[in-house]
């Protein structure tokens, strides 16, 4: 079972828990420079995700001026993928948003994992780009009538 926590602050357990996860698996696995891995860090709210009482998987949003959550940074460490842990904490994600009354949530998403996002509604919507030298297309989930 999974139990998910969140933090604004940038000196608790939580966020370093998060940051040794994307750092495992952006730095380390994808080879992202660390400069390009960390950034905004005091502007978001870090989801984490445990197993047992170890970190397995994590997440951040950043509000938008059109009232959007820019998801990012979602990862999860090679042990616990394929068990559930990033589809609960983005159904978390999305369950605070509604409850918030969030328009729509939006992601960058590294092409290899699109179909990861579509299989939780997620849609493409414009061009491929390149961030930190992967190829992504920003998706979006509706989450209010238009």
């Amino acid at each position: 079972m999974f139990e998910i926590k969140t933090t604004t602050k940038l000196d608790s357990t939580i966020y370093r828990a998060a940051l040794q996860i994307r750092k495992a698996v952006f730095v380390k696995e994808q080879g992202v420079p660390e400069e390009l891995e960390l950034d905004n860090e005091q502007a978001a709210c870090y989801y984490v995700a445990y197993q047992q009482g170890q970190p397995a998987a994590t997440a951040r949003i950043m509000a938008e001026s059109n009232g959007a959550w820019h998801i990012q940074r979602v990862a999860t460490l090679k042990e616990y993928r394929h068990q559930g842990c990033a589809k609960l904490l983005l159904e978390k994600i999305e369950e605070q948003a509604r409850a918030q009354a969030v328009p729509y949530l939006t992601l960058g998403a590294q092409d290899q994992a699109q179909g990861f996002y579509r299989a939780l509604g997620y849609r493409v919507v414009g061009p491929s780009f390149l961030d930190a030298g992967i190829p992504h297309h920003t998706m979006e989930k509706r989450l209010t009538a238009k």
